[in-house]
């Protein structure tokens, strides 16, 4: 077992062993479920919550302790959460996703897997001192570009991958466009109500121009290699809500350029919206889903405007245009991989079937979570890699991944 102390130093327990938490079930790691804590993963003491570990059979708590998770590097994901008692007027924890961490033979080890082979945003891929020198080039040779300012704040402030690697001349690129959402996520990461854990990031503050986009963009894929360019950001609302802009872009973009992957991330509320933009030539929709069931839908997206009847519709006007389809499926141990949650995914697959899933670690303090959405299901699920194998069988032309891929070259 690991666990810290009040000043946030780590240890690894004499005696006590490591407890791994799936939902509400609390149980002792599996063969195969645990490997080195991957490079560039982080260790967080988790305050108002103690330790728990097993001693023999029964779990014990250790008294003074903190819990201690691993917040996982990109394209890892989580099999299992770390195990806590939580202290009466605990603060909610921000916005992170909480793996289960112990301690063998002289390293750290998490409950995950590597969901994707792509090293695109490794720390060691990065030098942040070439970044910000672009960056600030970049900006230098177009000072009134909106998009490329944000995306230097992204880069050098939030140190976001996706926005490095845009200034690397890499891979994919972000382009941030809306300042709007139709949706009150619980975890967003760009805008929290005044109270609540904070946001690790401010959303998007200015609209940009379709010259602006259009300025990033064309660059970026004429460029690149494996080149992509994606609205739908983290410091943005939802895209579809700038659909005008958007449609305005995708056009203008193509006509400079019909290299690269054009990609929208998307809570896929107005299919007519997502139609226009699929006719313009957006070639990947990415949708985020954290339950294929309605009610657990609503409990964490809130919308507002729309229904879960107008996603599915959304994708199949995906499927029907012949475009690449993907789920960002959140991920959290022993929610996504219920029995139930699993009937109700794979009976939405039977109606539009994806491209591929997406493996997103849910960044949310699990207990809040639960409650918020009134979690009724109970005992253990069939285990992240269980759901993956039953999908697999049933859906064998169905991929697992964690980054957007390019699907035109």
């Amino acid at each position: 077992m690991v666990y810290a102390d009040k000043r946030g130093r780590v240890f690894d327990h004499p005696t006590l062993k490591m407890v791994i938490r799936s939902g509400n079930v609390l149980r002792a790691p599996r063969r195969g479920e645990l490997i080195p804590l991957p490079s560039g993963s982080q260790l967080m003491a988790l305050p108002g919550r103690g330790a728990l570990g097993f001693a023999g059979n029964e779990i014990k708590l250790e008294r003074g302790s903190q819990a201690v998770a691993a917040f996982m590097a990109p394209a890892y994901t989580q099999l299992g959460l770390t195990a806590w008692e939580r202290e009466q007027g605990a603060s909610r924890l921000p916005l992170y996703a909480y793996t289960a961490v112990g301690w063998a033979k002289g390293r750290f080890y998490v409950a995950g897997f590597r969901s994707d082979k792509d090293t695109r945003q490794e720390l060691r891929g990065f030098d942040q001192k070439k970044v910000v020198k672009n960056a600030a080039r970049r900006l230098s040779e177009s000072p009134d570009n909106l998009l490329l300012r944000q995306l230097q704040r992204c880069a050098c402030e939030y140190l976001c991958p996706a926005a490095r690697n845009l200034f690397l001349g890499r891979w994919e690129c972000p382009l941030p466009v809306s300042k709007k959402c139709n949706a009150a996520c619980l975890g967003c990461i760009s805008l929290q109500p005044s109270g609540c854990c904070p946001a690790p990031m401010e959303r998007l503050s200015e609209t940009p121009s379709v010259q602006d986009i259009v300025e990033v963009a064309v660059p970026h894929l004429k460029r690149a290699p494996r080149p992509i360019v994606s609205f739908g950001q983290g410091c943005e609302g939802e895209p579809l809500t700038e659909a005008g802009l958007v449609e305005k872009a995708i056009r203008e973009i193509r006509n400079r350029t019909p290299r690269g992957t054009i990609n929208m991330n998307t809570n896929a509320s107005k299919p007519d919206a997502l139609a226009r933009l699929l006719a313009a030539g957006l070639d990947s929709v990415r949708i985020s889903l954290n339950s294929a069931r309605q009610r657990y839908y609503d409990g964490y997206f809130r919308p507002n405007g729309y229904t879960f009847s107008d996603v599915v519709e959304s994708m199949r006007l995906v499927k029907k245009s012949g475009r690449f389809l993907s789920l960002n499926y959140f991920i959290l141990p022993g929610f996504s991989d219920q029995w139930a949650e699993l009937r109700s995914l794979m009976g939405l697959m039977s109606k539009v079937t994806p491209d591929l899933i997406q493996l997103r670690n849910l960044n949310i303090d699990p207990d809040y979570y639960l409650q918020a959405i009134n979690w009724e299901d109970r005992g253990e699920g069939v285990g992240v890699k269980g759901m993956m194998i039953r999908i697999k069988k049933k859906f064998p032309g169905v991929k697992f991944g964690y980054f957007n891929p390019t699907v035109k070259g």
